[in-house]
């Protein structure tokens, strides 16, 4: 045997080696609810200490969390905890020796009471789920952050509330890293909203858009002196397809025709293999959930080679700091491309530099959330920024009038 083959028989026989300890590490250690590749995101945080410590703060690590006093928003004190459905019915958050429950009055008494055992959701609000056995169903009432205060949760008919809405598994596909959906039947209908409780990884951890890790792990431990990564696929090498198929996973809409579970997704994978995407380019999706398709409609993505990550670096909470991305725009519309904003003049090109999303990227509100205040018809839809890049000449004056009122009050 020649030394070159020598060399590439005792690779084959490391890598080989690896994949088995990696194996067996995880078979011992309390294994992974997605399968023995899986390493965990507390083994990241070794190597990668900083990265993970910024990213507890982002609205991906929030999307899920135990129900608990210390992770719902609304408040429980006797002056804020109702929420009158109508004059007959109301739902009052209770704590119960400490745990936080959900109970139903009509007429003063109580009907039902159930607790708050997952939340969903951190940044526009936040909704609540309960485990029923091994069924998963959303409690009726909601927290609203632009109004801080309990409403109905969206969807619910004005003045009527239940406990019966099941959350199936694309719920959790946004929501959560992975649940095991159990097999149960009922009229010889697979039932959407049964789970392995114990199979349930709360918030969007990192193998959940990194891939599996173990391999990769153990590799590491084994050889930390090496500092390329090895054996995990680096997003920096991903097409820009597939680097937004990853993001469009959860963040192209809710109409689409699922095919499979998104739970299995890697990066590189094609998302049409998941599901079956529906828009058309002369489509204007709400603005909830459907950021992949409004960047899509827009020229800076028409006319460039941008992705999602050109704008987010998913592993910070950068969410409000809209210098940080005016300075992305500026990466291409400035002055000495001679593209930079034309309403920019020697008296607000500052202000202009730091808000170039405010004007181009505007909230808006959305007709799939949309709560119901207290004993009151009234809905309130709630705003989010479009992903939608455009000129929108209303938006852009309130803005610049709300800037020119600012200034002369100050002087």
């Amino acid at each position: 045997m020649t030394l070159g083959k020598k060399k590439i028989f005792l690779a084959l026989i490391i890598v080989g080696l690896i994949v088995l300890f990696s194996e067996c590490i995880n078979s011992k250690s309390g294994n992974d609810p997605r399968g023995r590749a899986f390493a965990g995101s507390a083994s990241c945080v070794k190597c990668h200490q900083a990265i993970c410590g910024t990213y507890l703060h982002t609205a991906h690590y929030q999307s899920a969390s135990p129900g608990s006093l210390s992770t719902i928003a609304g408040s429980f004190s006797k002056d804020s905890n109702t929420f009158a459905v109508n004059d007959s019915v109301k739902i009052v958050m209770e704590k119960r020796d400490s745990v936080p429950y959900q109970v139903m009055y009509v007429n003063d008494k109580e009907k039902e009471a159930k607790r708050f055992d997952i939340v969903f959701g951190n940044v526009k609000g936040q909704s609540y789920l309960y485990w029923k056995n091994d069924l998963v169903f959303q409690l009726p009432v909601s927290y609203f952050t632009a109004l801080n205060s309990w409403t109905n949760s969206p969807g619910y008919t004005v003045g009527q509330v239940n406990f019966n809405r099941p959350i199936v598994e694309r719920c959790f596909e946004c929501h959560s890293t992975f649940i095991r959906q159990v097999a149960q039947q009922s009229a010889g209908r697979q039932i959407e909203n049964a789970f392995d409780k114990s199979s349930l990884i709360y918030n969007i951890d990192c193998e959940r858009c990194h891939g599996p890790a173990a391999t990769h792990v153990n590799f590491h431990a084994a050889y930390p002196e090496e500092k390329q990564a090895r054996y995990i696929v680096s997003f920096k090498t991903l097409s820009r397809s597939q680097k937004i198929d990853m993001c469009a996973v959860c963040h192209s809409g809710n109409k689409n025709i699922m095919l499979r579970s998104t739970f299995p997704f890697k990066p590189g994978d094609s998302l049409d293999n998941f599901m079956q995407r529906v828009y058309s380019p002369y489509d204007r999706p709400d603005v909830h959930g459907n950021q992949s398709q409004l960047l899509a409609q827009s020229q800076c993505f028409i006319n460039s080679n941008m992705d999602c990550s050109t704008c987010h670096n998913t592993h910070v909470k950068d969410r409000g700091n809209h210098a940080i991305y005016a300075q992305h725009c500026m990466t291409c519309h400035s002055e000495a491309n001679h593209n930079f904003c034309k309403m920019a003049d020697t008296s607000n090109i500052s202000f202009l530099k730091n808000n170039c999303t405010r004007c181009h990227m505007p909230a808006q509100p959305s007709n799939a959330i949309v709560v119901q205040t207290s004993k009151s018809n009234t809905n309130i839809a709630c705003y989010i920024i479009t992903h939608r890049i455009a000129i929108y000449p209303k938006e852009s004056e309130k803005i610049m009038s709300e800037e020119f009122n600012n200034k002369n009050h100050h002087q």
